[in-house]
């Protein structure tokens, strides 16, 4: 079974906790757990839900940076939560970009089209979800985990492939000038 350490990063009341508890939701008591099965494999996902805490930065596997889109403040933030990722890990590790509140139609200052361009330009995937309603939440972890498997196959790919010799081989044959 796969085991997965997700971390929620954004600012201050854009939903992570809420996100967290609507994924885990009637599972695992006690910190966000929950174990589900994606393309036909069961995994294991733990959520780690901090206030922009730089301490689950090297926990996570799997990165959501979260945003509201009822505040342009937290979409404009996006880019330094991102930029404390690329700092702490050796790595970037997988990671999606969610417009959080989409339910909030009324309220929207963040367009679509914002949290695409910005996706595009972090070069991730891009939802918007509403912790509210469920919309897209499920699916959020789903992506995320999908490229995680992707990242790890990768790597074991890479552990696997046989490495260049470090002989020059130099050719038998000769030139006539």
């Amino acid at each position: 079974m796969d085991q997965w350490t997700i971390a929620l990063l954004g600012d201050s009341r854009v939903g992570k906790t809420t996100l967290a508890t609507m994924f885990t939701l009637n599972c695992i008591p006690g910190p966000f757990r929950k174990q589900l099965v994606v393309d036909n494999r069961m995994c294991f996902v733990e959520v780690l839900d901090a206030e922009g805490g730089d301490y689950i930065l090297p926990e996570g596997q799997g990165f959501v940076l979260i945003y509201s889109v009822t505040s342009p403040a937290s979409f404009d933030k996006t880019a330094a939560f991102h930029q404390t990722l690329v700092r702490a890990k050796k790595t970037l590790p997988p990671f999606i970009l969610v417009g959080n509140k989409a339910d909030a139609h009324n309220a929207r200052e963040v367009s679509k089209e914002e949290g695409a361009a910005l996706a595009r330009e972090l070069g991730c995937e891009f939802l918007e979800t509403s912790a509210k309603t469920a919309q897209n939440v499920e699916r959020t972890f789903i992506t995320l985990i999908r490229a995680l498997r992707r990242r790890k196959a990768e790597e074991a790919e890479l552990a696997v492939a046989p490495k260049p010799s470090k002989r020059t081989v130099v050719s038998d044959k000769c030139v006539v000038m």
